[in-house]
């Protein structure tokens, strides 16, 4: 039974941590590097927790790090799961059912998504106002939805409202360009054609990629909070005549890794 399994992780992470984590983080391709800036950290490997699944990508180290961020414990998934992957929904979501059980309240979610807005270029840290789910597929289906939450869930305010304003001043402080938008999930592993960035843009899509609404729809489901920022790694297929790697996907997010690790520290401070 899935909530068993759950239910088994959680359990073995409690007796490994010693309080209970206030903020949970996950990070997404090329930007597991703040999980190294966390302070008296505990680090758990995916390979050794319960029923946990393993990240695959390139990018993604596959460890959990619980730990201080400006006096917050936070709870850091230095990896995540795809359905491209080859995981079921229910395990690319397996994190966030584990980190509610935990009894997180609030979740950072990130991502290097591609841009599609004429307002973005690579490098830009975008905060996600709101998503479009495309993949045709959602972690509250299922007969375990009712251990999780409620089977019908309000997602009119997915990413919270107060912390994305408080955002603003985060990034004004550290003298980064506030950028924000619309994010489209696609399963992948493909990178979208240029007539399907043409369809997402008349759909409302800012930026486009392959992770992150799953995380979001269960945690909702579970009443966590959510903030999410997309770093832009680079435009999409059609906006430039450019051909789009994976390589350059982390090579941009390293690039921009300190500006990164100085926004997500302010927003843990102040979520």
């Amino acid at each position: 039974m899935y909530y068993q399994k759950v239910k088994e992780a959680t359990e073995f992470i409690q007796r490994r941590i010693p309080q209970v984590p206030e903020i949970a983080i996950i990070l997404g391709s090329g930007l597991g590097e703040f999980a190294e800036t966390i302070e008296d950290k505990i680090v758990l490997k995916y390979s050794e927790i319960p029923h946990f699944p393993v990240s695959t990508v390139k990018g993604h180290k596959g460890n959990l790090i619980f730990g201080d961020v400006k006096g917050r414990k936070v709870l850091a998934f230095q990896g995540r799961f795809h359905l491209y992957e080859g995981y079921k929904i229910e395990e690319v979501v397996f994190g966030v059912r584990v980190a509610g059980l935990l009894g997180v309240k609030n979740l950072i979610v990130t991502n290097a998504a591609g841009g599609i807005s004429q307002f973005l270029s690579p490098g830009d840290l975008m905060v996600i106002k709101d998503h479009i789910n495309l993949s045709g597929e959602n972690p509250a289906i299922g007969e375990d939805a009712q251990y999780f939450g409620e089977r019908f869930f309000d997602m009119t305010y997915a990413y919270d409202k107060d912390v994305i304003e408080k955002a603003k001043d985060v990034y004004k402080k550290n003298g980064v360009d506030y950028k924000e938008g619309v994010y489209a999930f696609l399963k992948g592993p493909s990178y979208e054609t240029p007539s399907e960035i043409r369809m997402l843009k008349i759909l409302g899509a800012d930026a486009v990629g392959m992770s992150t609404v799953p995380e979001v729809i269960a945690a909702r489901q579970m009443g966590i909070k959510v903030f999410g920022i997309s770093c832009i790694t680079n435009m999409t297929a059609g906006i430039l005549d450019k051909k789009l790697s994976h390589e350059e996907v982390i090579e941009v997010s390293k690039a921009v890794e300190e500006r990164f690790i100085k926004i997500i520290k302010d927003i843990i401070e102040i979520m």
